[in-house]
């Protein structure tokens, strides 16, 4: 984030080289995938039915049919994968440099796809998808910390 002095000086200090912002942004989401892995292994851990109507309201018959007929038949297999790819999305996140460009890929391809889930999940796919495109376009417009 840039703060006062930054703008004031278009981020630059005084021996006239420009200084890296934090990466904050990055940091959040990468902890958020993080954290919403471990909150599928516990869901996982105490019920992996719960899954069960998660497609239920599904655009297309694909999406309804696929998930009852493929996911469910191993819901907690589908389940700790779901729970390992959120993972690797945090931590390619939290690594940063190159790895941070397959993150953020991850994290917006798993935002759209979500979509395919309701016309519900658009009303949080839809500000995620925003905050995630300005977050990663920023992040990877910053050159990096030092």
């Amino acid at each position: 984030m840039r703060t006062f002095e930054d703008r004031a000086t278009g981020g630059r200090s005084d021996a006239g080289t420009t200084r890296a912002r934090r990466p904050v942004g990055r940091q959040v989401v990468g902890g958020f995938y993080l954290t919403m892995g471990g909150v599928h292994l516990g869901l996982v851990s105490a019920d992996a039915q719960v899954y069960r109507h998660f497609a239920d309201r599904g655009l297309f018959a694909f999406v309804r049919d696929g998930w009852q007929h493929v996911v469910m038949a191993e819901p907690a297999v589908w389940g700790l994968l779901l729970m390992a790819g959120e993972l690797t999305l945090g931590v390619l996140l939290l690594v940063g440099g190159r790895a941070a460009r397959w993150g953020w890929a991850g994290v917006i391809l798993f935002q759209v796809l979500l979509m395919l889930f309701g016309f519900g999940f658009w009303l949080w796919s839809i500000p995620a998808l925003v905050l995630l495109v300005v977050l990663a376009r920023r992040d990877l417009a910053d050159p990096p910390e030092r």
